[in-house]
Formats: C-alpha cells, sequence, structure tokens
C-alpha cells in the first residue's frame, strides 16, 4: 500500500538510477548515538500521505519541534516550511500542507555535503533494537525517519520516499534519456536544500520521537 502511494505522489522521480543520484552507504547497518536506539515501544509504521490542499502558514507542532532538532543537531539555516504549492486538483507539495522543512545546506561546500550525508543515513539508519516484523534481522529500518514521521527526502537531484529502499533520481534534474541536464537551477534541483517532509502524524509531532 506504501508502495502503491508513494508511486502517485512521485511525480518528478525518475525510475532509471544514474550514477549521480545520492546513495546510502554499502552495507547500511546500525549508527553510534542514533537517538533512535533509545526508544523501546513499538516502532511507527513507515507510511506516505500525500497533500493535497493549502492549509495555510500556521505552523505545526511537529515542523516546529522539527526546525529546533535540527537547529541543535546539524549545520545549516532553516529555509522555511509552508507555502502554497498546488500540482493539480487535490495535489499538492507537502510545503503546501505545511508537512516539509527546506534546511539549507550547499552541495557545493564540502561541510554542508558532510552534514548533508551525516542527516541522510543518520534517518534511513536500522536502529539496534530488533526488527519487530522479523526477529531474525538486526534492526528496523529508516529507524528515526519513522519514530520522528519523516516520509520523503530531496538531495542533490535524488529523492526518498517512504517504502524506497535508496535514492532515486530527480525527474526535474533528468532529461528523457536519464542523462543529467547542463543546466540547472540550484533550488529547484535541491542542491542548495535538504528537503525532509513530513508524515500527518509527524507534522503533528503525534510519533513516537515527539511524544
Amino acid at each position: 500500500m506504501v508502495r502503491r502511494i508513494l508511486l502517485l505522489a512521485l511525480c518528478c522521480a525518475f525510475t532509471a538510477a544514474p550514477a549521480q543520484a545520492f546513495r546510502l552507504p554499502a552495507n547500511f547497518g546500525p549508527l553510534p548515538g542514533n537517538p533512535a536506539d533509545k526508544l523501546a515501544t513499538p516502532i511507527d509504521d513507515e507510511v506516505y500521505d500525500p497533500a493535497t490542499h493549502c492549509t495555510g502558514p500556521k505552523h505545526r507542532k511537529g515542523m516546529l519541534d522539527l526546525q529546533r532538532w535540527l537547529e541543535a543537531h546539524s549545520g545549516g539555516v532553516f529555509w522555511g516550511s509552508y507555502r502554497c504549492e498546488m500540482w493539480g486538483k487535490h495535489s499538492a507539495s507537502l510545503h503546501a500542507e505545511d508537512r516539509a522543512v527546506d534546511w539549507h545546506l550547499d552541495v557545493t561546500n564540502a561541510a554542508d555535503r558532510a552534514d548533508a550525508k551525516h542527516l541522510i543515513d543518520l534517518l534511513l539508519a536500522p536502529d539496534e533494537l530488533g526488527n519487530q516484523h522479523a526477529p531474525d534481522e538486526l534492526g528496523n529500518q529508516h529507524a528515526l525517519a519513522r519514530r520522528m514521521g519523516v516520509e520523503e527526502l530531496i538531495w542533490d537531484c535524488s529523492y526518498w520516499g517512504a517504502g524506497m529502499e535508496d535514492f532515486e533520481p530527480y525527474g526535474y534534474c533528468y532529461g528523457r534519456s536519464g542523462k543529467l541536464r547542463k543546466q540547472l537551477n540550484a533550488t529547484a534541483a535541491h542542491r542548495d536544500h535538504l528537503h525532509i517532509g513530513m508524515t500527518n502524524r509527524g507534522a503533528a509531532a503525534k510519533t513516537t520521537f515527539w511524544l
């Protein structure tokens, strides 16, 4: 079900995976200091909540909490969360429902690239608690993202959404042939910021990380 919803939402994702797409580390395992390891309650389900309309600029508690957490745990600058951005009837950007943070990090800056990679790896790493659905496997995948309610990440022409095993190319950046376009707007390509999209429960601070 998550995959079907995600495919409807990913109007800007591309199916082929050229080398330029951001990738998670090989043999990705638990990371030291992952806050998800301290939470023993059952882990949140991995879901994707599409946005449908503009809600107005009143900021949600979970989005303010996420902003404060990012300011305390990463380099970068808050670039906002709400803007009324509709794609069609009943189809909108997560920003339209104040469910996405744009976190300024510049891919051309080595320190910013390192901060972005650290954040992404931390959000998507498995935890050390054991997989509740497969006890023989180590770790719940995407543990901190699920605990926080993170449902999508866009960075450096690459897209990840709930239910995906790794990043895929972000459609804006690539032509029909799958090759990277020569002229790209850094903001549209998400090369000057990391986009962090939240579920409805995450934006409301109702997932296990925020309770």
